[in-house]
């Protein structure tokens, strides 16, 4: 029952049904108002034979009155109220006290005043807890709009400040030895800093960038995947280590030609369909995380701790690398563990023969994150050819990373597709704003008619073809002379290396991809007047000899023998990006050097 002038909350907690059996004990007195004679003294004295009727009315009286203020009285003298808008501490009943004192007559209840009750606060404090103890414990959803720390709703003074983002500076290098530092965010990866990098250097942006982790000590380095963060790779390299920044075409030329990197013999599951499995199909296994691709061949594994090298029948799987210790048996009890896929990176071995004594060049090792200077831990292996080492790794990093992979492979390809069709390929903003000029008046002019600036660029060839003829003619020089402007004007192009050996030709062919079509142009070493084309073509390396041939006082470079012939090279590599001709295909990419 609920009593008059005092919350509903009173009735309702353990406590108080305490206090109010202990203030039942207390006198008459103390629960009744000031102004209130009591008629139990005044009869008792005049009318002492009626003492046992008295007695009980006033028994009646009191219990009444107990019922009615018990609870209120115990709250005015256990809880400090509000007064004037300060704290009465004189309430306060002491820590020592056992018993409630009584109070003053001040103190007391007036009858024309109302009922005292709990501070507003101290009433809402205990209600609070009355709830949050009673009622079961119901899960906030939206918990980040209560936190006081990430509520949308505070004031903007309140909030706390965020923390910037941590920066680190990277140091990179190009293939011609230039570096350029560069900072970059904790959370910058490498597809990131690759952008960052093309636009700083003024670059065609052709998807084809990427950021090499090179240990030169350990002879050792490996394309980063777009996805891997910076700082994290940072972490795990020596204090020789370095990153590069070139061009890898082959990065994800397996989605396109799966054929050509995963050879029949190689892929279990092609030899028991009898090599009738589609394309599709093919990548599909590596990419379904349900599915068991296995490669699997011989190669040559050196031992840990140890110079020597052993021929062994290996296979692998997505649980990791393993040997036959009994011919090319594959039942469990005979393979035996070499590398984990998890915590382990694949990379292409540098100098195998001159560092590591491998029997050929077709080295590559697994390499443990925690690994940084030590060979004890490497896992080197060594295939018989380049095709049997670019399949091998390109399974190790489709088993390794699956869909997200293949998630790398379409970003661009996405982003390809939403630029407008003369956008492609995106080139940089210096690039971008170049335009045509007409300087033959006195002042200069932007053409910015295109008929008018295709017309002009014509005219200035053809003024140029007419310079070059009357030189050759009243100059002292000879026609074959390397001074004339037909045989330098190739020096300028990306493709033309200058006077590089066949050896680091191939150096450079297989550091930017072993693609169809990559090709690039040097000087001839056998013969000064000659230059030299080197192609890709299968995963092989051929060189084309061009020779030089005059007509009619005219310099000409032919690849055939003369019997097509090109003023300079700049035409002949349009011709052939064009026309195969006699070359087995079609000059596709060039092999570039770019100044950080």
């Amino acid at each position: 029952m609920a009593l008059a002038g005092c919350p509903d909350s009173f009735l309702h907690l353990p406590y108080r049904i305490d206090n109010v059996d202990q203030t039942s004990a207390h006198g008459r007195r103390d629960l009744v108002e000031p102004g209130f004679q009591e008629p139990s003294n005044r009869i008792s004295l005049n009318h002492q034979d009626d003492d046992v009727d008295l007695e009980a009315l006033v028994n009646d009286m009191n219990s009444s009155f107990e019922s009615l203020y018990s609870a209120c009285s115990m709250q005015s003298e256990t809880t400090p109220l509000l007064q004037n808008g300060q704290l009465n501490r004189s309430q306060l009943p002491s820590s020592g006290s056992g018993a409630l004192q009584p109070m003053s007559p001040r103190q007391k209840v007036q009858r024309s005043q109302p009922v005292r009750i709990m501070a507003v606060r101290r009433l809402q404090e205990e209600e609070q807890q009355f709830r949050t103890s009673s009622l079961p414990a119901i899960p906030n959803p939206f918990p980040e709009l209560c936190s006081p720390a990430s509520s949308p709703v505070l004031a903007p003074g309140s909030l706390p400040q965020s923390q910037p983002a941590s920066k680190h500076d990277v140091k990179v290098f190009s293939e011609d030895g230039t570096s350029k530092v560069v900072e970059i965010l904790a959370d910058m990866t490498a597809r990131d800093l690759c952008q960052l990098l093309v636009y700083k250097s003024h670059c065609v942006d052709d998807n084809s960038w990427t950021l090499v982790e090179h240990h030169p000590h350990l002879g050792l380095e490996r394309c980063l995947e777009d996805h891997e963060l910076i700082v994290q790779v940072e972490s795990t390299m020596g204090s020789e280590s370095k990153f590069l920044f070139r061009k890898n075409y082959a990065k994800y030329e397996f989605f396109k030609n799966p054929m050509n990197f995963f050879p029949e013999q190689m892929v279990a599951w092609c030899q028991q369909t009898n090599g009738s499995i589609p394309q599709s199909q093919l990548l599909q296994n590596f990419l379904n995380s349900s599915s068991c691709p296995e490669i699997q061949g011989f190669l040559h594994v050196k031992e840990l701790g140890r110079k020597s090298w052993k021929k062994l029948y290996v296979c692998l799987r997505r649980s990791g690398l393993y040997c036959s210790t009994k011919g090319t048996s594959k039942e469990p009890r005979h393979l035996q563990l070499l590398a984990d896929l998890e915590d382990s990176n694949i990379f292409s071995l540098i100098a195998g023969k001159k560092l590591y004594n491998a029997p050929a060049e077709y080295g590559f090792c697994i390499k443990p994150n925690r690994v940084r200077n030590e060979t004890k831990e490497l896992r080197l292996l060594c295939a018989e050819d380049e095709q049997s080492r670019t399949c091998w790794m390109t399974a190790f990093r489709l088993l390794k990373y699956g869909m997200l992979l293949y998630q790398n492979y379409r970003i661009p390809q996405q982003r390809k597709a939403m630029l407008p069709h003369f956008a492609t390929p995106v080139r940089s903003v210096s690039e971008n704003s170049l335009v045509a000029m007409d300087f033959s008046g006195q002042i200069g002019r932007v053409i910015e008619n295109p008929a008018e600036a295709q017309s002009a660029a014509l005219e200035e060839g053809h003024a140029w073809r007419k310079r070059s003829t009357r030189m050759n003619i009243l100059g002292s020089q000879s026609p074959l002379h390397p001074s004339t402007l037909s045989t330098v004007i190739h020096r300028t192009q990306h493709w033309f290396h200058g006077r590089i050996s066949r050896e680091e030709s191939h150096r450079i062919i297989k550091q930017q991809g072993l693609v169809d079509g990559l090709f690039l142009l040097r000087d001839s070493q056998s013969n000064p007047k000659a230059f030299v084309l080197t192609l890709c073509h299968h995963q092989k390396i051929k060189h084309f000899q061009i020779l030089p041939c005059e007509d009619d006082g005219q310099i000409f470079f032919s690849l055939d023998d003369g019997n097509t012939k090109f003023s300079d090279l700049i035409q002949l590599v349009e011709f052939y990006q064009l026309n195969k001709g006699v070359l087995p295909c079609k000059l596709k990419h060039h092999c570039i050097r770019v100044a950080l």
